[in-house]
């Protein structure tokens, strides 16, 4: 059998490490789906039903296991669909190559069907972008390609037209000045950033051991460091603000952590950022500069593996480029202890209040069902390594709050993109990388109808995967923010009665439940997370609870009150929510 230039392709992915690519078949491929046959021994291909999925599972294990996430789509519509969850990985940076197909080359321009030039197209969403024209530029551009998703953190996508899938792999049907073959090279994982330079080491220690009042915010980018953020945070008495996809850089129980920051942060977080004389900025680039430090009044150190976003949100005293955890752990010994713990304590206090607040609104006896209930009956069930995806929305508030990192437990979502539908497509792909680990999607219900057809390729691979559904019957996020800009709500719920997913989860041969009632959320949970298989709980709450922010300001509550005086169709409703959620928290 002769061997085709495709076959290069999928050796040359093997080469790298690369043992699962997600994508949907069609004409525009078949020659890739060919190569991806003849070595079924080396990759898997994993078919899933809606190529955003796959873009989405490609993200997801980028940002589960660090190695290359790879999707593969057809020409046109399907290109096309892999856009959503490319831009996923490119703004929360990560490795993804994407590769699709084309039309033969001989009838490229003359508007033959399903022409799109995915290179163009893709032009502002990847960082190495090439249609191939010649087998012998294969496999170089693979090396040059997915080199450079690493490198940058960022999208690499190779165009193969049909003629050249199929061609034989030694063709080579053009003169050349240059040699024919870019050489294909060893592969070179390339490292982290590193230490970051003496000098910078000495200011920002300068800097930090003359803070009186330091804070830390760490984001996704300190993942790795746990317990060189944790040796900081005591040197220096610092309590240790989390981004939201930095939520497992340290436990949430920690005496250090106080939440998050912004609208799905906690007051104590919030408090901090207006309390604080010093900013560390580790692993983060944390975009809401409302919720930063007003700027100048605070000095700013910030270790950050990518130059060009070093201090980029804030005037920055000292922007150390480097990895967080070598850079922390070489900064170390140049910090001062601070005995006056007074700063760490009032914060230490503060989060006392706020969990036990929070608690409060996990009451099983709310009818309708809370929606902080559910989460706490799923944060209670679950193991102490599972790893929970969760979509955009108010489920993103609730999970912010009500997940707790404790032992090795992960939580993934789509952070600068904040995008729906993420959280199955994401499951999935984790429960490929950690087939012996609890996986969870915690997803709303707009989200999960999006790309619900993922369940069924979870059932049809046989992936233990357990979804919880948030059912809400609503835009719950959009519902809430048109309130806030002082609008009533319009457009942001769905027709009466709510969707039964459960039914579809057992259309697929997997578990599937509906809950309406509070008393049977707790066990419906943790039988879903006893089944052998893939589990679905759809559970209806509450519409009307509001994902408040941590710290509610002044023009918040002004808009909020102009949209319940003109007209709010739901206030009652809302108001008797706020009236329970307090009272929750009064009667602790």
């Amino acid at each position: 059998m002769t061997d085709i230039a495709s076959e290069v392709l999928i050796e040359r992915l093997a080469a790298w490490g690369v043992d699962t690519v997600f994508g949907l078949p069609g004409d525009g491929i078949n020659g890739i789906m060919e190569g991806l046959r003849r070595h079924t021994d080396r990759v898997r291909f994993v078919l899933v039903h809606h190529e955003e999925a796959a873009a989405f599972m490609a993200t997801a294990h980028a940002k589960a296991t660090g190695r290359i996430g790879v999707c593969l789509a057809t020409s046109g519509p399907g290109g096309i669909h892999l856009l959503n969850g490319l831009y996923d990985a490119k703004l929360d940076h990560q490795p993804v190559l994407a590769i699709t197909g084309m039309q033969e080359t001989s009838v490229l321009g003359t508007g033959y069907q399903q022409e799109v030039h995915l290179d163009r197209l893709y032009a502002d969403l990847a960082e190495y972008n090439l249609v191939v024209d010649n087998p012998a530029q294969l496999p170089g551009v693979v090396d040059l390609a997915i080199r450079t998703a690493y490198a940058r953190r960022g999208v690499a996508h190779l165009c193969l037209p049909n003629d050249v899938q199929v061609a034989p792999a030694d063709a080579d049907p053009y003169q050349h000045v240059a040699p024919a073959r870019p050489p294909a090279t060893a592969p070179v994982y390339l490292p982290a950033p590193g230490m970051p330079r003496p000098e910078d080491l000495e200011a920002a220690a300068r800097v930090l051991n003359a803070g009186e009042r330091v804070a830390i915010l760490a984001g996704a980018g300190a993942l790795h460091a746990r317990e060189e953020v944790l040796a900081v945070a005591d040197v220096l008495g610092a309590p240790v603000i989390k981004t939201l996809p930095g939520k497992a850089v340290i436990p949430d129980d920690s005496p250090y952590a106080v939440g998050g920051i912004g609208l799905l942060g906690t007051r104590p977080g919030e408090d901090l950022v207006d309390d604080c004389d010093t900013l560390f900025m580790v692993g983060t680039n944390f975009p809401y500069t409302k919720h930063l430090p007003e700027p100048g009044k605070v000095r700013v150190v910030q270790i950050e593996a990518d130059p060009t976003r070093a201090g980029v949100r804030m005037p920055t005293q000292v922007p150390m480029i480097g990895d967080a955890k070598e850079g922390l752990a070489a900064l170390l010994p140049l910090l001062r202890r601070k005995n006056d713990r007074g700063h760490l304590e009032k914060y230490r206090r503060a989060m006392d209040r706020w969990r036990a607040d929070m608690a409060a609104l996990e009451s099983p006896d709310r009818d309708p069902i809370a929606p902080q209930y559910l989460m706490g009956c799923v944060d209670r069930a679950a193991a102490d390594d599972a790893i929970l995806t969760c979509d955009s929305g108010t489920i993103a508030t609730w999970a912010a709050r009500h997940w707790t990192i404790r032992g090795d437990r992960r939580f993934y979502l789509s952070g600068n993109l904040a995008t729906m539908a993420p959280g199955l497509p994401y499951a999935i792909a984790m429960q490929h990388a950690f087939p012996g680990r609890q996986v969870i999607a915690f997803v709303g219900d707009g989200g999960f109808a999006m790309l619900m057809a993922e369940f069924l390729t979870a059932a049809q691979h046989r992936l233990p995967i357990k979804v919880v559904i948030n059912n809400n019957n609503a835009l719950g996020q959009i519902l809430w923010e048109q309130m806030v800009l002082g609008y009533p709500e319009h457009g942001v719920r769905f027709a009466e009665p709510a969707s039964d997913f459960s039914a579809w989860a057992r259309s697929c041969g997997a578990y599937g439940r509906k809950v309406k009632a509070p008393g049977d959320v707790e066990e419906a949970v943790r039988q879903a997370l006893a089944h052998d298989g893939p589990a679905l709980v759809d559970v209806d709450v509450n519409p009307n609870e509001p994902p408040m922010p941590g710290k509610v300001g002044h023009d918040q509550a002004i808009k909020f009150a102009e949209a319940f005086l003109r007209g709010q169709p739901h206030r009652a409703a809302i108001a008797t929510t706020l009236f329970k959620d307090k009272i929750s928290q009064l009667g602790r």
